[in-house]
């Protein structure tokens, strides 16, 4: 599974972001990278409050937990 880890901030607000994510089960991480600017801006059209400031593509470890 690859994730595409992105941060979006608000527009109004750029002090105001948060870490969002998106989770892909049947790319490869260069498929990610390659695709990953298209499938942000269609986040960005359902999201118009918000404008993606940062974005990275990671192999997910099932054993990695969150803090």
């Amino acid at each position: 599974m690859i994730e595409l880890l992105f941060v979006a901030c608000l527009s109004t607000a750029p002090d105001q972001c948060q870490e969002r994510r998106l989770l892909f089960t049947e790319i490869s991480p260069m498929t990610c990278m390659m695709g990953a600017q298209p499938e942000l801006a269609r986040w960005t059209q359902t999201h118009p409050a918000f404008r993606v400031t940062g974005w990275k593509c990671k192999i997910v470890n099932p054993n990695e937990k969150e803090i």
